[in-house]
């Protein structure tokens, strides 16, 4: 890493777990004779993009997120475009961003990470130009993450109870999908469109996904019966939900959704109010982002595995 000043951002409340001594931990790993580190907490919603806002404005050359997706998000909008990259501590409920690069989940060993990064250049996207990172949807998800967003206590087990609560009230929805290539109408109980492969806790939602290839990989899940629910999740969790039938995957570098009336969607895992049209673009390689150096070690393994896939026809996951 050879940045020079840092200015980090922590949001107290992200996540379960509690952030005993976190400044402490930051000042004593990242900062040395050659960089500064910067502190401050966030204090309501919508704080962080202000904070990044004024950190890129002054010349730093990382803002390190300590939170979850939602505070990267809210990091990162401020971010795109300028000379300033993203960094991530990871402390959310289910950190699909920061999975997605390899960082690791304890707080010691993502300091420790960073310490180690290069800067890469990623894609980000926009659904009704709000920006997202990780993943948007519509249909179940989006419902659940009303109701997640609502509950007094986060985490896997929360979002599971609200998952299986909610899946016998669920009514699927009729969806028009239309790309520059291809129009199509849905009867969808989820239509994802994910900027990385997972919302978060390793549950793989668009398995092939990279962040640098300037394409939504779109999930879209049509009825899924009782008991084909746990035989869904297993698939979401191997990276193998591809092979399920009710299952329709594709990429593009823009979408448009459009469904009978206005409703409830999800932006990188917060739920939103939005109109019955939406206009979803991937913008290619506009975020820098400072990724574990494992993944530049990875390389050539990632070209040779794109070698066997243009030969064999075989989809193999991407690194980034």
């Amino acid at each position: 890493m050879s940045a020079k000043k840092i200015f980090t951002i922590i949001n107290p409340i992200s996540g379960t777990s509690k952030k005993i001594n976190l400044h402490e931990k930051i000042m004593k790993i990242l900062s040395d004779d050659e960089v500064t580190v910067d502190i401050a907490y966030t204090e309501y919603p919508g704080h962080a993009t202000l904070l990044a806002k004024e950190a890129a404005d002054k010349g730093y050359n990382i803002v390190l997120a300590v939170g979850g997706d939602g505070t990267c998000n809210e990091i990162a909008k401020a971010l795109v475009y300028s000379r300033t990259a993203l960094a991530i501590i990871p402390t959310g409920s289910g950190n699909g961003l920061a999975r997605h690069l390899g960082i690791p989940m304890g707080v010691t060993a993502a300091l420790k990470a960073l310490k180690n990064s290069h800067m890469v250049k990623a894609d980000f996207c926009t659904a009704n130009d709000i920006p997202f990172f990780v993943t948007c949807g519509f249909g179940f998800d989006a419902q659940i993450s009303e109701k997640f967003a609502k509950s007094k206590t986060r985490g896997g087990l929360t979002y599971f109870i609200n998952s299986l609560e909610e899946y016998f009230k669920y009514t699927n929805e009729e969806y028009i999908i239309e790309t520059p290539t291809s129009y199509s109408k849905e009867q969808a109980f989820i239509i994802a469109c994910g900027n990385v492969s997972q919302y978060g806790n390793n549950a793989f939602i668009a398995p092939f996904a990279s962040l640098r290839d300037g394409m939504i990989d779109i999930t879209i899940i049509n009825h899924i019966k009782f008991f084909e629910v746990l035989p869904t999740a297993v698939q979401l969790f191997t990276k193998t939900l591809n092979i399920n039938p009710a299952v329709k995957s594709f990429s593009t570098s823009e979408l448009i959704v459009t469904r009978p009336k206005a409703g409830i969607m999800h932006i990188d895992g917060e739920p939103i109010d939005m109109p019955e049209r939406v206009e979803i673009k991937c913008h290619k390689r506009s975020l820098r982002i400072m990724v574990p150096n494992i993944q530049a070690a990875n390389e050539f393994e990632a070209t040779l595995l794109n070698m066997l896939s243009t030969v064999f026809g075989i989809k193999i996951p991407k690194k980034i």
